[in-house]
């Protein structure tokens, strides 16, 4: 086996021993989102700002909950609060660090700068369930 050869199998085995359920975030894209609505799915939207300090305390527990196996039918989607206005008008949403879990096409949780890790857990598991 030459280099090139080895280097490609090597580059896959990453691939392969990753979970199938581990995911994240995707940035909100309009169409994609209304794709997701209309299936149905559970949605976990975090509307966050680079900027914001809540946002990146409430980061770890969201990916947490991202990767999570329990979890793997929700989909989860990250609003930019600086670029994504059409969303923030159109969810009435005014701050960054906002928590919305769709389900059924409808918000049925709306969480503002919560960073407690264990109140978002439950709030969140208890929305998707």
């Amino acid at each position: 086996m030459n280099r090139r050869s080895l280097l490609a199998v090597l580059a896959t085995l990453p691939t392969l021993a990753r979970p199938a359920v581990a995911q994240s975030f995707v940035p909100y894209e309009a169409a994609a989102f209304s794709r997701l609505i209309a299936s149905a799915a559970p949605i976990v939207v975090h509307v966050h700002a680079d900027w914001c300090p809540t946002c990146r305390a409430q980061q770890p527990t969201l990916q947490s909950l991202a990767r999570d196996p329990a979890l793997a039918s929700v989909r989860f989607v990250r609003v930019d609060f600086d670029r994504d206005r059409d969303f923030l008008r159109a969810h009435r949403v005014s701050s960054q660090s906002t928590i919305l879990v769709f389900r059924g096409g409808r918000v049925v949780t709306r969480m503002i700068g919560t960073t407690n890790a264990n109140e978002l857990d439950r709030a969140i598991r208890r929305a998707v369930a």
